[in-house]
């Protein structure tokens, strides 16, 4: 790369929070390169051929609910750059072992009907969080807000949103069905469900489905990546693939650079020009359970016991709420649970360009302890059948991969651990370090602007955001 090359602002890295930022800083008139060290952009949102020709999988994200919700992409023309959004009837399937399944709705209403003593529970829960959203939306995707901007709607929130999961679902609800979908939901914090804060990932979950439901993309979730990419060369922003980042000497000059990275690979890259006491800041930072994930090819839908699952693009296989639990809670211990929480999802019964005429795609996988090389394939494999017997008769083909083989893959998925880190109450709001700027380091002109940041993991870009938005502040004030 020359020298004679001269960028205002430099980013690291082309997931989505990486354009987000480019784009960020391109929209307020600055020049931006962004580096990309494999060959196509994407980070947590790519698609490939991982089984058969003609079968398209999404090689991490999936399901989007974050991605309409985003008050940053919101403000993008992104379908004008080929980015459509499929709505399925509804957001998430909860099957059960007597034969049912509970169908979280678009509708609040709708949703409670369905779960016998809870009706009225489920109702008083999300009612006032589905209608405070927007507001909540403001304070919850960024930085801790001091002082909130809507402290009414977050304190509504908060005193509910801190709790453990366990607990509230034991206390608030008295139905298994309730119970058991709240702990799918909450299960999306990577964390045991005793814990503080695991509520909030449930509140958020379940509040996403009914305000905006829980949509997949056509085509395969590297349309965003690829509609962030075309926007960002719409603007004036240069992006090159292929490049690999190894030390911040090797760029050349800029007002800013940001990466799109976590604590680990920004001491890898920049540490030499941060000073003592933040790196081990960054050093202590920690990272949570992997993920085993697994891809499959079939024959057929997936047969289903409860045929309502097929109504909904996403299906949680767990059982009840104790289940769940138990099975976070192995996890967090270093242990392979037997009956692993199964996230999955069913792209291809809603956009048909995923696989060949009366062929199907399935994406699924299960949290490990970071690091780990088990093969969970099996347990996987076991729940799935748990729910739609027959299913093994049906797979074509199937690629695995474990932990360790997600980091292989995307070096800022530390140990198989997708989400940037831990989200408990010590990482939640300050990550990767506590800073008032969290988005800023004490090295002039560096950022990081990865879900290592709030609000952490999802393909939502608000990470990507709020770090150009400092760079804008403190680098071109």
């Amino acid at each position: 790369m020359s020298e004679r090359h001269a960028y205002d602002a430099i980013v690291v890295g082309s997931g989505p929070n990486g354009l987000a930022a480019a784009i960020t800083l391109a929209r307020a008139g600055r020049s931006v390169l962004v580096l990309e060290a494999k060959d196509t952009v994407g980070g947590g949102s790519r698609s490939a051929g991982l089984t058969l020709p003609g079968f398209v999988h999404d090689v991490c994200s999936a399901i989007h609910p974050l991605g309409v919700a985003s008050p940053f992409f919101r403000t993008l023309p992104l379908a004008e750059h080929g980015l459509e959004w499929i709505h399925p009837s509804a957001a998430c399937a909860h099957p059960l072992d007597d034969s049912t399944a509970v169908i979280v709705e678009r509708s609040v209403e709708a949703t409670s009907e369905m779960l016998g003593p809870d009706t009225a529970a489920y109702r008083r829960l999300f009612a006032p969080l589905v209608a405070d959203w927007d507001k909540l939306a403001v304070d919850l995707l960024g930085p801790l807000p001091l002082p909130p901007r809507h402290p009414i709607a977050l304190t509504r929130f908060g005193l509910r949103a801190l709790r453990p999961a366990y607990g509230l679902a034991k206390s608030l609800f008295r139905g298994e069905r309730a119970r058991a979908v709240f702990a799918g939901m909450a299960a999306h914090s990577m964390m045991p469900l005793e814990q503080p804060v695991t509520t909030a990932f449930g509140l958020v979950e379940c509040t996403l489905a009914h305000v905006v439901g829980w949509p997949l993309v056509q085509g395969g979730s590297q349309r965003i990546a690829d509609a962030l990419a075309s926007y960002l060369c719409s603007l004036g922003g240069e992006i090159i693939t292929g490049m690999p980042v190894e030390h911040i000497d090797e760029l050349p000059a800029a007002r800013a650079v940001l990466f799109d990275v976590t604590p680990r690979q920004l001491l890898q890259i920049a540490g030499q020009r941060l000073p003592s006491g933040y790196r081990r800041q960054l050093q202590r930072y920690r990272y949570g359970p992997g993920v085993f994930k697994m891809d499959f090819a079939l024959d057929g839908p997936i047969p289903w016991t409860a045929a309502e699952c097929a109504r909904a693009a996403t299906a949680h296989l767990g059982g009840t709420l104790d289940e769940i639990a138990a099975a976070e809670r192995a996890v967090w211990s270093g242990e392979h649970p037997d009956r692993p929480f199964v996230l999955l999802a069913q792209p291809s019964l809603f956009d048909l360009t995923r696989a060949p005429e009366g062929k199907h795609t399935v994406w699924a996988y299960c949290h490990v302890p970071n690091g780990s090389t088990f093969d969970m394939s099996d347990r996987i494999e076991a729940q799935i059948e748990r729910f739609a017997p027959g299913f093994r008769d049906r797979v074509l083909a199937r690629s695995i991969r474990t932990a360790i083989d997600m980091e292989r893959y995307n070096p800022n998925y530390v140990g198989g651990d997708i989400n940037g880190g831990v989200q408990d109450l010590r990482q939640l709001f300050t990550r990767p370090v506590a800073r008032l700027v969290p988005y800023s380091t004490p090295a002039k002109g560096v950022y990081i602007c990865s879900s290592s940041t709030p609000p952490g993991g999802g393909v939502h870009g608000m990470c990507g955001y709020h770090a150009a938005q400092a760079a804008l502040r403190s680098s071109f004030s």
